[in-house]
């Protein structure tokens, strides 16, 4: 190999390796360290650049008119983001341990640390409460920006090198397909992509013997941040540990090996000790979220895994493996270049081979998934295979373009790999031409770094080579990114942008606000979740964490649900109003056509109506009786008192009879029907059961005719599954007569701080006092001086058993498992005060 060619990359850098030139005799010294700062500077620039390129490019906000709001991001994590900022800034009702507006009162601290517990996160009082969604696109690129400057930072501590290529080979690896197909579409995953770099850094430190206490820190940092990736970054962390060990000089001897392995495990163990607070309370509320239907791991064909390296594939059910052709390249030249020596050359090509099949087998599929294999996007590792192509990369080109030979070799072998993945359905119209364009630059790039040596060339080819090599990467990453975008925006679901339908909204929300007087149901707004954005305290919530409990009360009252359970949503019924005391209900409706380019208007109204207060007391005998397991019965059961007409309904092809009192309100409820029903003479009303991910709650069809005669139209999408009674006729006067009778025997006055309820009962009252929020654990009860103790269950909601001699009840909530984690992250504060005094023990 010319020497030349060894050293083109250094002469651009102005160094040899990652020591820097010495100084010249009586000019200013320069700085050991300016590589270190330079690589990360620039590779975090140059990401920022080229995320907010894609961006542009794609036509999305906030570079465009066009919303990135496409499944749970705008379902999930921006309503989490939204509510974010105002519980920072103290404006709302709830605290960290739980939140009033979602659910009827859910665990915030487990959503937290699922969703909001990133330090990135705090950037959301930067902004004003109308841009959340730029917020969270900050939130987006500034994580994404230090993953590729974390991993900038790592390259040169694992092998000298200039700065340039590692700056370049950041930047591949923060925006890499998995970043653009998943990470900014769910943004906690991001903080994985930060961590997976960081901790191999800590992996080093372990190996050479240094900072102790900071290689923890970072492991509990990580482990914090997001807990869920933060555990495939620690497998794939212990990976490149593994290939150090066995590989570096410093770690020559078995001894020697054992010991840094040692002071890993003692690293992550008390990171993880630190972290336990917030992840066992997350842990121990997985464990009591509505399950989701199993899922049996199916690996995709080779040929998608194969076409997943290319650029300008979208697919969520496939490994998102795109680094670009240029660090793809460098990472396929590793096997052959002969200037790394053969144990650094077989351990490095053999871990990556090895990870890349593990992606493929259920058993190690489930290991990198910690045990349960995901419902969607089973890929979820992909970034750490990402992470290892590019410090294989870095490894080849670490001393210099490599040698012919293996460029030839590592060539060969991307064409191939590009021709095996010809018949992939990923495959995109703009894939090949991309492909073949940055293959021309990186051609032309690798022929000017070798053809450099002569004196008046000898600083511009090596600048015009890696010029080339940073257009290449650079110009297939804003395509790849476009191209993801408006792929997925065509293919998935989407919410529209936040705008004058929410502000409207919530402007109503705030005015009718009576909390704990009674609850403020924000009705339906696009998107789920809007009530974290709206305000209000309805039941509409979704989240990975949402309570088994919550999601079956909800669901045996007649509401429905999307996401297998975890996502409940509003029903507009009197008797659930009066369970739940929503005094205030807010209805909306757009103006127009819901659009991808243009945040929505609507036409909004307030409704208030007499409900019984948050807490009411129930005889012992007060329950309704009604037999049957139909929503209306209960609905009743929960009341105390039988306020529909359940009629024997007779079906006739697609059309349902019965009779019932004139003038009673007729509601339908059939949970799994998707279609149309209609009652004779009223509109059509849409109906979207699709088990078992979508549950339609009941709904009103119109009043009851003077004949009595009730007939029913339905037009379904598919044969039509009904439940036995799906008709209920509703007597207002009964209702009402009901509701009557709860507010004089209910509290008279309730008190709400963050997480606990506080409300005065008449004098004398007996049974049960019943808080209207679902039982789920965590809660501890006491009636007047009582000690408190855990919450009994009324038909799924609170309770509190009285004797007469209580004028008061009391609940607090207290998420499960944090005194268990604080006592784990006091023991691992413990561990980590020791192990500074050895470590500075020993330096003495």
């Amino acid at each position: 190999m010319p020497p030349a060619a060894e050293t083109v990359l250094d002469e651009v850098d102005g160094e040899e390796g990652a020591g820097g030139a010495p100084p010249r005799p009586g000019g200013p010294a320069r700085g050991p360290r300016s590589p270190a700062v330079a690589g990360p500077l620039s590779a975090a620039l140059l990401t920022a650049v080229l995320f907010c390129l894609a961006t542009r490019l794609s036509r999305s906000h906030p570079f465009g008119p066009v919303t990135r709001n496409t499944v749970d991001l705008g379902q999930q994590y921006l309503p989490f983001h939204a509510y974010w900022r105002a519980f920072l800034l103290g404006d709302t009702h709830g605290d960290a341990f739980l939140n009033w507006n979602s659910g009827f009162g859910s665990n915030f601290l487990g959503d937290i640390g699922t969703y909001l517990s990133s330090p990135f996160g705090l950037l959301v009082v930067f902004f004003p409460a109308d841009h959340a969604e730029l917020a969270l696109y900050a939130v987006t690129a500034a994580k994404i920006t230090t993953a590729g400057a974390a991993m900038a930072l790592l390259l040169p501590r694992l092998r000298p090198g200039p700065w340039p290529v590692a700056a370049v080979l950041g930047t591949a690896y923060a925006l890499s397909g998995w970043t653009f197909n998943l990470g900014a579409s769910v943004p906690m995953w991001l903080d994985g992509l930060v961590a997976f770099p960081l901790l191999c850094l800590v992996g080093e430190w372990a190996r050479t013997a240094r900072r102790p206490v900071l290689g923890p820190l970072v492991v509990a940092l990580a482990w914090t941040a997001n807990f869920y990736t933060a555990y495939m970054a620690t497998l794939g962390a212990a990976v490149v540990l593994v290939v150090r060990l066995l590989t570096a000089e410093e770690t020559a001897t078995a001894r020697q090996r054992l010991a840094g392995a040692l002071r890993a495990a003692r690293g992550v163990l008390i990171g993880i000790g630190l972290a336990a607070p917030l992840v066992t309370v997350v842990f121990l509320a997985t464990r009591g979220a509505d399950p989701t239907p199993e899922t049996t791991f199916e690996p995709v064909a080779w040929t998608d895994v194969l076409a997943r390296f290319l650029p300008a594939t979208a697919d969520v059910d496939s490994p998102a493996l795109f680094i670009g052709t240029p660090a793809l390249a460098l990472a396929l030249t590793l096997p052959f270049n002969r200037a790394v020596t053969p144990r650094v050359r077989a351990f490095w090509s053999a871990a990556t081979v090895l990870v890349t099949l593990s992606l493929q087998w259920e058993p190690t599929h489930l290991l990198w998934h910690a045990g349960a294999s995901p419902n969607g996007a089973p890929y979820r590792q992909t970034f750490v295979l990402c992470g290892l192509l590019l410090i294989a990369a870095w490894f080849s080109a670490a001393r210099g373009v490599p040698r012919p030979a293996a460029l030839l070799a590592g060539g060969a072998l991307l064409g191939l790999l590009a021709w095996a993945a010809r018949g992939s359905v990923d495959i995109d119209r703009w894939t090949y031409p991309t492909f073949a364009v940055a293959g021309a630059l990186v051609l032309a790039a690798v022929l000017l770094a070798l053809r450099n040596g002569r004196r008046n060339t000898a600083r511009v080819l090596p600048a015009l080579a890696v010029a080339l090599l940073v257009l290449a990467q650079a110009g297939e990453t804003a395509v790849t990114g476009k191209r993801i975008e408006e792929r997925q925006r065509g293919e998935v679901a989407w919410s529209p942008r936040l705008g004058p339908w929410h502000t409207a909204v919530a402007e109503e929300v705030a005015r009718a606000d009576a909390w704990p007087r009674h609850r403020t149901d924000p009705g339906e707004v696009p998107g789920g979740n809007d009530v974290l954005i709206v305000g209000g305290q309805g039941p509409d919530y979704y989240s990975s964490l949402t309570a088994e409990v919550t999601s079956r009360t909800l669901t045996d009252l007649g509401f429905g649900h999307y996401a297998k359970g975890r996502h409940p949503v509003t029903l507009d019924n009197p008797v659930t109003d009066a369970l739940f005391s929503i005094g205030t209900r807010v209805r909306s409706r757009p103006t127009e056509p819901l659009r991808q380019d243009a945040a929505p208007r609507a036409t909004v109204s307030v409704t208030t109506t007499p409900v019984p207060p948050l807490v009411t007391v129930r005889a012992p005998d007060r329950r309704g009786t009604r037999p049957g397991n139909s929503a209306f019965a209960e609905q009743e059961r929960l009341l105390g008192a039988e306020v529909y007409e359940l009629p024997a309904v007779a079906r006739t092809g697609r059309t349902l009879t019965a009779r019932c009192p004139a003038g009673s309100q007729v509601w339908f409820w059939a949970p799994e029907y998707k279609g149309t029903a209609a009652l004779l003479g009223e509109w059509s009303v849409d109906f979207d059961g699709r088990p078992p991910a979508v549950r339609a709650p009941m709904q009103a069809l119109g009043t009851v005719p003077a004949s009595g005669d009730v007939r029913v139209e339905l037009t379904p999408a598919a044969t039509p599954r009904l439940p036995r009674r799906p008709v209920g006729c509703l007597l207002r006067d009964r209702l009402d007569s009901a509701v009557r009778q709860l507010t004089a025997t209910g509290a008279t006055r309730v008190r709400t701080t963050g997480h606990t309820v506080t409300a005065e009962l008449p004098p004398g009252s007996r049974g049960f006092a019943v808080l209207a929020v679902p039982r789920v654990s965590g809660w501890r009860c006491a009636a007047g001086e009582a000690e408190p103790r855990p919450a009994r269950a009324y038909e799924g909601l609170i309770a509190v058993p009285l004797d007469g001699g209580a004028t008061t009840v009391t609940c607090s909530f207290r998420p499960p498992g944090l005194r268990l984690g604080g006592a784990a992250g006091a023991a691992a504060l413990l561990a980590l005060a020791v192990t500074a005094v050895l470590h500075r023990r020993a330096r003495r």
